[in-house]
């Protein structure tokens, strides 16, 4: 045992991952990735010259947690918008191969695809490290069509799946007609409703919880959180002002914290073995086994828990990485005492 959690009951949780059915709406940000080994310095610039030895492209931005839902176990949904360009049709392509269904992806064709690309100089003999990153963005309102495409599809797929993930990028897809359509349909059926939201949180009213990162809390209450404290405050205070059942702060090297109604925070140091190779998309590790964890029937603090371990598995590998339930397993049964 630990934290008075029973590791046989998180295994039977993670295996009741298989089947269930997440729908995912949100900002689609094709993840590009270029690395390449140092030759020299640039007899332009004082920079360096790289050889390219990689470059590809992983779906990033809302895919990411349906992504990780699917190599868990779950029917995946998604709904968003992307351009009608290269990177968009290379995101349909890398989508397909998961199995995730694409029926709510819009094409926009005035609008590009969101793209960020990474570049990373190191190679087998070298610390990978990240140099820059260029974006390509639009987050302008999006059309009346499109949105009349989004809200018909969610109207319709929303009743048949076991929950909704809002992950919100500020990209423009997330927006007051979208809530205003897909929270209320949700609670009336009953869906588990999760939020990661880079946003203003009070956005975003009853829900099932909200996951942010401590930044993304400190911005929607316009203060920061410097101590136990502070932290504890804030999360009873977000809890209050959304209406929501939980509040899962996830706090990098410092692990996250867990806030319910009528119950004593629930801190959890990070978890993780070994050096930190990428943070990128932990955030929606979480949210996504998180999710699956309530699905299966888990309390929050075991899903927590669960999405705690899952987070930590990830960081130590490039890129948007995920997990597998076996691998989720064996890093729970070497986590928590039996």
């Amino acid at each position: 045992m630990k934290n008075g959690l029973d590791r046989d009951r998180l295994l039977c949780l993670v295996r009741a991952f298989a089947g269930k059915r997440i729908l995912v709406v949100g900002d689609l940000v094709a993840d590009e990735y270029i690395i390449g080994a140092p030759l020299k310095v640039s007899r332009e610039a004082p920079v360096l010259i790289l050889g390219q030895r990689e470059h590809y492209t992983v779906p990033g931005g809302a895919m990411n947690p349906g992504v990780n839902a699917r190599t868990l176990g779950a029917e995946v949904f998604i709904c968003g918008v992307i351009g009608d360009d290269a990177s968009g049709e290379r995101l349909r392509r890398r989508l397909a191969t998961y199995g995730i269904t694409l029926d709510g992806v819009v094409s926009e064709p005035n609008r590009p695809t969101t793209t960020k690309t990474r570049i990373f100089a190191g190679d087998s003999q070298l610390v990978r490290q990240q140099i820059v990153r260029v974006d390509v963005l639009d987050a302008s309102d999006l059309s009346d069509g499109c949105k009349g495409r989004m809200l018909a599809y969610l109207s319709a797929t929303i009743p048949t799946v076991d929950a909704l993930i809002l992950s919100d990028y500020e990209n423009g897809v997330i927006s007051p007609e979208i809530i205003k359509t897909a929270i209320p349909l949700a609670r009336d059926v009953g869906k588990t409703i999760i939020v990661d939201a880079h946003g203003d949180l009070d956005r975003f009213q009853g829900v099932t919880a909200l996951t942010p990162n401590q930044p993304e809390a400190e911005a929607t209450l316009g203060r920061r959180i410097h101590d136990r404290e502070s932290l504890e405050t804030a999360g009873q205070e977000l809890l209050e002002r959304t209406h929501a059942q939980g509040l899962l702060i996830t706090r990098g090297s410092e692990g996250m914290s867990l806030f319910e109604r009528d119950q004593p925070p629930l801190h959890l140091p990070a978890f993780y073995h070994g050096e930190v190779a990428d943070p990128t998309g932990a955030g929606d590790t979480v949210a996504a086994t998180f999710t699956l964890a309530l699905t299966a029937g888990a309390t929050q603090a075991e899903a927590a828990t669960l999405a705690n371990i899952a987070a930590g598995l990830v960081i130590q590998r490039l890129g948007n990485a995920t997990n597998t339930p076996e691998e989720l397993m064996a890093a729970v049964r070497a986590q928590v005492e039996a």
